[in-house]
């Protein structure tokens, strides 16, 4: 009996295809992990710098100022310059640390349901890797940025003056003169409904435009501030009550230590492996991170409390 070469593609009526196979190509979870993961977690997003951790540690210099001790003084024909110190920034050490679980699929299980067990794993497994990685970024960012101002008013009322508000915050973090230049406006779920649908704001905006938010329910972008909207659940204490002014490039960064092992990279901080385990007759899907959060220019973002009640 002669073989067709390429073979033909399985389909879902394919016994043979179903879970099994799927597990032995763990690019395949990789790739769905991924796709999953593509939802609205943030935590990697609020830090953008990136570290390599070589031993498992990173050394890293906390913010110092961009500035000589003395200022330059005029040099006359002949004489010498005068000296000035150069301040380093305060040294911290920050140890990754690995995190991760495993989810047992039974042979039974995919006999019965196919595909659904796998998915299931894949999805829960990547959703509560990324909603611990929120939860670490986001609560360092707000226990580091102590930068604070009131909001005029509560967003939710006629008397808000959001766009003010941000302003304000915007020329604060700039007036520290450090080069700061915030980028994102970290903001709950709902105060995202009350910024988008204040008077002032949806008055500034392009008119007979299809992209207006009132068409799209999409709005992205304020005053050069990407909004980055999360549920209240991701912000700690009642931070969801404050709007975040972050500069991510500068605000501090993400360090991770490669640890080998046959892994695929899933997400940007997140892995995958595929393990047959024949003694209970199934497979192991895992998932992993090692990593930490490092916040070094505290000053780089800023805290807007009291936009909601």
């Amino acid at each position: 009996m002669s073989a067709s070469y390429p073979p033909a593609p399985a389909t879902l009526s394919d016994p043979i295809l179903s879970a099994s196979r799927y597990l032995k190509q763990p690019q395949f979870l990789a790739r769905r992990v991924q796709e999953i993961g593509e939802l609205r977690y943030v935590g990697d997003r609020l830090l953008k710098g990136r570290v390599d951790a070589v031993g498992g540690a990173v050394g890293y210099e906390q913010w110092e100022g961009m500035f000589a001790d003395a200022a330059p003084e005029v040099v006359a024909p002949g004489s010498d310059y005068t000296m000035t110190q150069i301040q380093d920034g305060p040294a911290g050490l920050a140890r990754v640390v690995k995190s991760g679980k495993d989810v047992p699929i039974t042979d039974e299980a995919i006999a019965r349901r196919n595909m659904d067990p796998v998915r299931k794993a894949e999805n829960k497994l990547v959703n509560s890797a990324s909603a611990a990685i929120d939860g670490s970024v986001i609560s360092l960012v707000a226990s580091q940025v102590t930068a604070t101002q009131a909001a005029s008013a509560v967003w939710t009322g006629s008397s808000a003056k959001a766009l003010q508000d941000i302003l304000r915050a915007k020329a604060k973090i700039r007036g520290l003169n450090q080069g700061y230049e915030a980028d994102v406006l970290l903001i709950e779920d709902e105060v995202w409904a009350y910024l988008a649908s204040d008077p002032v704001i949806s008055a500034a905006l392009a008119r007979e435009d299809k992209s207006n938010p009132i068409y799209t329910g999409r709005f992205d972008v304020i005053s050069g501030l990407e909004i980055v909207p999360v549920p209240a659940a991701n912000l700690p204490g009642a931070s969801n009550t404050a709007a975040w002014l972050i500069d991510t490039e500068q605000l501090g960064f993400i360090a991770t230590e490669d640890l080998q092992g046959g892994y695929q990279q899933a997400t940007e901080l997140i892995q995958t492996k595929v393990i047959r385990d024949d003694k209970a007759d199934g497979w192991i899907v895992r998932e992993r991170t090692n990593f930490v959060p490092v916040v070094t220019d505290p000053g780089a973002g800023f805290k807007i409390t009291g936009v909601a009640v």
